[in-house]
């Protein structure tokens, strides 16, 4: 893509037309825009491997709506990738918004980082968990078993003299 001139002033050459993913009533196709943001010596060195660039996203009903990312990719990654990353937003915002509806992502009360990293991380843990599990019993009323192990309900643990021990996975 061409270099802009400007962030809202686009020349209409600069604009190329991605779908940025599979939409629930199929693709979705905007105009997007790209720039390579120049190199900072003091934090990419002499021969940088990754790249910085901005991308604009324009709406085909809406053209005056334009939508803004930065992205950060290792050198030459094209631009169609980097609109296809884009297009992950929803997805990774649908998961933070289960994990803080299901799981009380938000719900932490800590002063210090330690406190804020322990809670984040089982979180997120109970969250994939969760997940895991739904998507298990979602696989097995599909009749889709095959796909996914079947859940043992035997515990993994076992009393080995005073101790218990993880049970290796099978």
């Amino acid at each position: 893509m061409g270099e802009l001139t400007g962030i809202t002033q686009a020349p209409e050459d600069a604009w190329e037309r991605h779908s940025c993913g599979p939409a629930r009533k199929g693709r979705v196709f905007y105009d997007w825009a790209a720039a390579r943001l120049p190199a900072i010596d003091d934090f990419d060195g002499d021969a940088p491997t990754r790249d910085r660039w901005v991308l604009a996203r324009r709406s085909l009903a809406r053209p005056d709506e334009i939508a803004y990312y930065l992205a950060y990719a290792p050198a030459g990654t094209p631009v169609a990738e980097l609109v296809r990353i884009a297009g992950t937003r929803w997805a990774i915002e649908e998961a933070f918004q289960a994990a803080k509806n299901e799981c009380g992502l938000d719900q932490y009360e800590v002063r210090r980082y330690p406190g804020w990293y322990r809670h984040i991380t089982l979180v997120m843990l109970a969250h994939a968990f969760l997940a895991a599990m739904a998507a298990a019993a979602g696989a097995g009323i599909r009749g889709a078993t095959e796909s996914v192990p079947a859940i043992s309900l035997r515990s993994r643990w076992r009393k080995s003299g005073d101790s218990w021990p993880l049970a290796a996975l099978r």
